[in-house]
């Protein structure tokens, strides 16, 4: 059942307190789509855990938003499999197998591989994008923040694929991050998982910023199987 905004164990605040900034945004004429995207970035942000279920009565209040209009977003991340109707009780965050895993890794080495790929034709805002992703991981660290890491984590991907320059694959990988964020409650301590990769996503930066397209297309294929791979033994474990 939803904790209609009841505090985190670890401190982090209720959701009901950190969706404030988001019911400002969405005034009277927002669309069901700018409140989807609200949703989905809370999601990929961990402030709604995998199995939760959300309340379509707490959310319409606590967004000043309506039930019809809240609805709909929930169908549109529903259709993205965020999120998933379960008849007779209601909406949950959902919980991903292995083969969404599977499936989520194959379709981000198209997309993020091929987005190194056109580095020499990529927009100039793309790589400035990565180092502040990059740069805020590492002012996350700094503060033991390790959920803001991975916050950070999922802006540093999607910077790489903004080197595509492509709307679409835009849209596709803001999805399938969004999901792979409910893969992390799987692991059991943020630091250790998150800490390796955030080194690594400077590494990755700087091959970028040489210009080095087949040093970062091999070192982004060890960096997704890796991951891949750690996450398929944690959720076998």
């Amino acid at each position: 059942m939803a904790d209609n905004g009841a505090r985190r164990p670890d401190g982090s605040g209720s959701w009901a307190e950190r969706l404030s900034a988001d019911r400002a945004a969405l005034t009277a004429g927002s669309r069901s789509q700018l409140l989807a995207a609200k949703l989905r970035q809370r999601i990929t942000e961990g402030v709604f855990r995998p199995g939760e279920r959300l309340s379509e009565e707490a959310l319409s209040e606590a967004l000043n938003v309506s039930r019809n209009t809240l609805r709909e977003a929930f169908r549109q991340l529903a259709e993205e499999g965020v999120l998933v109707h379960e008849f007779g009780r209601g909406v949950f965050v959902r919980t991903l197998t292995v083969e969404d895993l599977r499936d989520i890794y194959a379709l981000r080495r198209v997309l993020e591989l091929a987005a190194v790929r056109n580095l020499p034709n990529a927009p100039g805002h793309a790589l400035e994008e990565i180092r502040e992703a990059v740069d805020s991981a590492d002012e996350a660290a700094a503060r033991q923040d390790w959920t803001a890491v991975g916050s950070a984590n999922m802006r540093f991907h999607q910077a790489v694929v903004e080197l595509l320059d492509n709307r679409r694959a835009r849209d596709v990988v803001r999805r399938l991050l969004a999901e792979l964020r409910l893969v992390f409650v799987v692991m059991d301590d943020l630091h250790d998982f998150h800490e390796p990769y955030r080194k690594t996503n400077r590494q990755l930066y700087e091959l970028l910023l040489a210009g080095d397209v087949a040093g970062a297309e091999k070192a982004f294929t060890a960096y997704l199987d890796a991951a891949e791979a750690q996450l398929l033994a944690a959720y076998r474990h």
